[in-house]
């Protein structure tokens, strides 16, 4: 197996990458994220690429960007990954893995994208929907991450920046997901078992 992760920046990514080197020791041999090309910053998360190269630098692995216009139209998307995909299947990758937990729409669209393709998805984190215990579960294994984005539909902005811990969960409305499965917040991972030194962060103006 030779395992590429897809790599948003955040916690879920950070964690299967934790799970998939207990279970496949050796085959994870490299990140795969996309940027927002206007900004130069992670697609959904935010985050900025010079983080994301302190993160893959303290991962021990390679890190392959998507670069993706601004605005990005979804078959924009689906061409450039497209042709990512190819060159992977052509460096001798076998797996691309994903950190979802429980929505049936992403996993099916990810398997559906990667038919035919030479790669095989594979979903580490499925199917978790005891959300709490999960992120109670990631706290205590040393992941440390915060806040890199929240939806102010549904969540105050004043929670962009804060820590990862169990004070947020407490202080998180409901109907909020512990992990922000359904897009309610996005995080900046930063320090945990996957990482062999914590990267540096220093918060900026929100």
């Amino acid at each position: 197996m030779k395992i590429l992760v897809s790599w948003s920046s955040g916690k879920d990514s950070a964690w299967m990458l934790h799970v998939l080197r207990a279970t496949h020791p050796g085959a994870v041999a490299g990140l795969l994220t996309t940027t927002n090309s206007a900004f130069d910053r992670v697609a959904m998360h935010g985050v900025r690429r010079t983080v994301l190269d302190a993160q893959a630098a303290a991962a021990g692995l390679p890190l392959h960007v998507v670069p993706l216009p601004w605005p990005c139209s979804n078959d924009d998307y689906e061409r450039l990954m497209g042709e990512a995909v190819t060159g992977f299947g052509r460096e001798g990758f076998t797996h691309a893995a994903f950190g979802d937990l429980f929505l049936e729409d992403v996993r099916q669209y990810r398997v559906d994208r990667l038919a035919g393709t030479g790669l095989t998805p594979l979903f580490p984190l499925w199917k978790t929907t005891d959300t709490r215990a999960w992120a109670d579960a990631m706290i205590d294994g040393g992941l440390r991450a915060t806040l890199a984005t929240v939806d102010p539909r549904v969540l105050d902005p004043r929670f962009a920046g804060r820590a990862f811990d169990r004070t947020l969960l407490a202080d998180l409305p409901p109907g909020v997901d512990p992990c922000g499965e359904q897009g309610e917040f996005h995080t900046c991972v930063w320090d945990g078992p996957m990482f062999a030194h914590p990267v540096p962060l220093t918060a900026g103006e929100v």
